[in-house]
């Protein structure tokens, strides 16, 4: 599969990043390490094959990071990660209402380039992540197992999507990000970031017997960070 190629491609990207890193860490470059938190918005839906009507739901996230990085524009960042993801059905001027939310703890490992001068930096992030979902649950305004007895309700649309559990747990896919870095007092820095997430794995049976080929998560993800540098 194309996706799982370029998740591949994507890993070994990074470690040769980390390999790079730490060549020049042996060389004359000065070491810096730093720890910190963040904490945002995440603006989430699915890609599901067959495709149906859905629109991104909002949710929180909050996690810790460690960044190591050199004197020169590039770093490595791991983060830890609790975000809430899901989707919302589309049914548009029908008066019905389904929204999934899906919690995961996600690990994040990624390639930090950066540009700037003393005080204010921005930057770029990439890499692969890794999750598993912890949590999930439903809400809506009408019984999802009896459908077919509902008044008025939309047919020309998917619907094992709500009546399905999640039943693959571990998550992977590949993560970009973008943003600004504020320095203050060399020490700490507070920095804004916007990121994308695009999952690979599926979250829904996906044999040929299944209704889903692929049903994978995509995330928009909205944060505000703070880090201190301790070496």
């Amino acid at each position: 599969m194309k996706a799982v190629a370029l998740l591949k491609s994507v890993v070994v990207a990074s470690m040769l990043s980390l390999g790079c890193v730490a060549g020049m860490a042996q060389a004359h470059y000065n070491s810096k390490v730093s720890i910190g938190g963040k904490a945002g918005v995440t603006m989430s839906k699915m890609s599901f094959t067959p495709s149906t009507k859905q629109k991104m739901v909002m949710g929180k996230m909050a996690g810790i990071s460690v960044k190591y990085w050199e004197e020169r524009n590039f770093g490595l960042i791991v983060e830890l990660n609790y975000e809430q993801r899901g989707w919302a059905e589309d049914f548009k001027e029908y008066p019905f209402s389904f929204e999934r939310r899906l919690d995961y703890i996600q690990l994040p490992l990624l390639t930090n380039i950066f540009f700037g001068g003393r005080h204010v930096n921005g930057f770029f992030n990439l890499g692969p992540e890794f999750g598993y979902m912890i949590g999930s649950s439903y809400k809506a305004n009408f019984d999802v197992h009896n459908i077919a007895n509902i008044p008025d309700f939309p047919t020309d649309r998917v619907t094992e999507q709500m009546t399905l559990e999640p039943t693959k747990k571990f998550d992977y896919g590949i993560s970009a990000g973008a943003g600004i870095e504020f320095i203050i007092k060399r020490r700490h820095r507070i920095n804004l970031e916007g990121r994308y997430y695009f999952g690979i794995g599926n979250i829904f049976p996906d044999d040929r017997k299944d209704t889903f080929s692929a049903s994978r998560g995509m995330l928009i993800m909205i944060t505000l960070g703070y880090t201190y540098r301790i070496k």
